[in-house]
């Protein structure tokens, strides 16, 4: 019996084989290295038709209506965050990725605290831009999506990966550029953006013997030489260390055969050489044992990136610098490592720190707040604007947020106010936590010293008697502590980020930066 089967159904057939031929055809010549990335937006209702981003509406049209009708053909409606590829449709992409950006009108979220709109053309870009690179194909050109900046940094941060050191490597993008008329500017603000970004992932991802407090430094030294009209490097040695008498950064990095390492950047931005700077100071654990209260060895190897608040630090000076943004920044950076040898810190041992006060060391792994102490007392000596201070401090941090946010802890809603309308920017989020003098109780009451490192209920509240630790060593109005340790890692929680170290929040920073600048 001869069977009637659906137009729909033939044509569909056909054009499977018709693409799968035309892929056959130009995988022997150079134009199938290059791919295009486009946009389209879901329906907003039953009697919408196609809605095409600019760029992919000016390339449907140049092909007579042939990409509506593969999409058509090949299924349902795209949704946000979802793709399809097509081979063969032009002579100069063999490959074009068309990908879902969700619905037109999305914009800030006050429920997610952040632009849905951004993040869905990174969270799109991203997953094009990496469908091309499994086709082995090293050009890519991006729609824009009516954001240059965002879909920059959806395809920067999107082809991200560490293999430095595998013998067989991935073939990379090496080059992505805008399709169509574009902002220009917007597009390489984006690509430095996620360079940045990118930078402080290939920071955190090295393993701690290829990146020592010396390397760390050689290497941030070496990204800013582009920029030494403005900026100057100072790699401070354990001989200046103990001049400043930071006791508390010194009794850290005893421990290792690894000398420290003191970092401090100076960014000139602004013409007004008199104009206050902003203090950007990171933890630089570039590999943590723990120490004598040596880490469970399962997972210990994630803490070679407990350097992330330097990382992030660092990798935002050299963003800002690219970014020539007209304001004057410090970078601060205690390197070392903290190792359990015969000279490491006991629990219970007693050390001094640059400001005089005394600090019980009851447990050996909080050592991030001893090296952030002294950091934070030098950072006064510049009459900052304000500090800033990354870290990846707390375990608890973790546990309260997971990677959903970065926790702040500030004393100026100035600054609050600030850092989170950067990261509804960024959608890099941040969640302010409190610093209430509950907490501060539970640190000042040690039976050794003036401070104990962990407080008095080392279990409760962990992150927050951490923080109440470090506003011992503040004396400015305005001071934000950043505990990165839920956003060190990213698993599938970014979609834009593949598994393994994140850089956040190093857009955060940089866009709050950008903001205070623009306030100058």
């Amino acid at each position: 019996m001869t069977m009637l089967i659906p137009f729909r159904r033939v044509l569909l057939s056909s054009v499977r084989k018709h693409n799968c031929r035309q892929f056959s055809d130009f995988s022997s010549t150079s134009t199938a290295r290059k791919g295009l990335v486009l946009g389209v937006y879901e329906k907003q209702s039953n009697n919408d038709g196609k809605h095409f981003t600019e760029a992919a509406a000016e390339f449907d049209s140049s092909l007579s209506g042939k990409l509506s009708q593969m999409l058509s053909l090949s299924g349902p409606p795209l949704k946000k965050g979802k793709s399809r590829i097509f081979y063969g449709l032009h002579q100069d992409f063999p490959s074009v990725v068309v990908v879902g950006l969700g619905k037109s009108d999305a914009g800030v979220c006050g429920k997610e605290n952040w632009d849905n709109c951004k993040e869905n053309i990174r969270g799109a870009v991203s997953t094009g831009c990496r469908q091309l690179q499994d086709l082995e194909i090293t050009h890519v050109e991006v729609d824009p999506c009516g954001d240059e900046q965002s879909a920059a940094e959806g395809a920067v941060l999107g082809l991200f990966e560490y293999d430095e050191l595998k013998t067989k490597k991935k073939v990379r993008v090496t080059t992505t550029q805008p399709h169509g008329s574009v902002d220009t500017a917007a597009w390489q603000k984006g690509i430095l953006y996620g360079e940045g970004q990118n930078l402080a992932r290939q920071l955190m991802e090295a393993p701690a013997n290829h990146i020592t407090p010396t390397v760390f430094a050689d290497t941030i030294e070496q990204k800013l030489s582009p920029f030494v009209d403005r900026v100057t490097v100072h790699k401070r040695p354990q001989s200046w260390i103990e001049s400043e008498q930071m006791g508390a950064f010194l009794s850290v990095s005893k421990g290792s055969e690894e000398p420290p390492i003191f970092l401090e950047l100076h960014y000139r931005g602004s013409s007004d050489s008199t104009q206050p700077p902003l203090v950007l100071v990171g933890k630089g654990i570039t590999f943590d044992s723990g120490g004598i209260s040596l880490k469970p060895s399962s997972g210990m190897d994630a803490m070679r990136a407990d350097m992330g608040g330097a990382a992030t630090v660092c990798s935002a000076v050299v963003t800002a610098a690219a970014l020539k943004l007209p304001i004057n920044i410090i970078g601060l950076a205690p390197l070392c490592e903290n190792m359990p040898s015969g000279k490491a810190n006991k629990p219970g041992d007693v050390v001094c720190a640059k400001n005089g006060k005394t600090i019980q060391v009851d447990n050996t792994d909080a050592e991030g707040r001893l090296i952030l102490a002294d950091a934070l007392c030098y950072a006064h000596s510049f009459s900052p604007r304000a500090i800033i201070n990354a870290a990846t401090l707390t375990g608890a941090m973790d546990v309260a947020l997971g990677s959903a946010a970065t926790g702040v802890f500030t004393n100026s809603d100035w600054l609050w106010e600030r850092l989170h309308k950067a990261s509804i920017v960024t959608g890099d989020r941040v969640w302010r936590m409190p610093l209430f003098q509950h907490y501060t109780k539970q640190i000042t009451d040690s039976a050794l010293a003036d401070l104990n490192n962990v407080g008095k209920y080392s279990r409760s509240g962990g992150a927050c008697t951490a923080a109440a630790f470090l506003r011992e060593f503040v004396t400015t109005d305005h001071w934000a502590h950043l505990d990165i340790a839920g956003v060190m890692t990213n698993k599938d929680e970014v979609p834009y980020l593949r598994k393994g170290m994140s850089g956040r929040p190093t857009r955060t920073l940089v866009e709050f930066a950008a903001h205070l600048a623009s306030e100058s």
